[in-house]
């Protein structure tokens, strides 16, 4: 995967930097945060990452690529395979990006303190009401036939 500043060579994420407490489990940390980005923008520069199965509660399993040396997970894929979730925390440097939003807070631990300045969602959320403009048209433009 491409390493480097977000957004790389002048594109910019898909859609909010989210902050997922629900995969807190899955990468043994408590949250993930994700970089939503076009799977055609993601860049391999060597190797092969390997796919691995995860489950999720009531809903189909994620797949998440993980390093095949030390298994980090570099991306996930949900519903949606023209879409990675690239895990931030993978890039040269996780502190040029920050959460646009919160979500799956309902299994949030106690002694995370959240910024009142960032929209938190017990589940998930609805994209139109929170995305700007033009991340809906890039998705948008992701459906079959457009």
């Amino acid at each position: 995967m491409r390493r480097g500043p977000v957004p790389p060579d002048g594109g910019a994420a898909l859609g909010p930097l989210l902050s997922l407490p629900e995969l807190s489990a899955a990468d043994g940390g408590a949250f993930v945060i994700n970089i939503l980005i076009e799977a055609d923008r993601v860049e391999l520069l060597a190797g092969e990452p390997q796919p691995v199965e995860a489950p999720r509660a009531g809903r189909a399993p994620q797949t998440i690529w993980r390093c095949p040396s030390c298994q980090v997970a570099l991306y996930s894929q949900y519903s949606h395979p023209q879409i990675r979730f690239v895990r931030a925390g993978t890039l040269d440097d996780p502190s040029a990006v920050a959460p646009d939003v919160h979500i799956f807070t309902r299994t949030k631990l106690p002694w995370v303190r959240l910024p009142d300045s960032v929209p938190v969602f017990e589940v998930y959320y609805d994209e139109r009401e929170i995305w700007p403009a033009a991340s809906l048209e890039r998705v948008a433009a992701l459906a079959p036939g457009s």
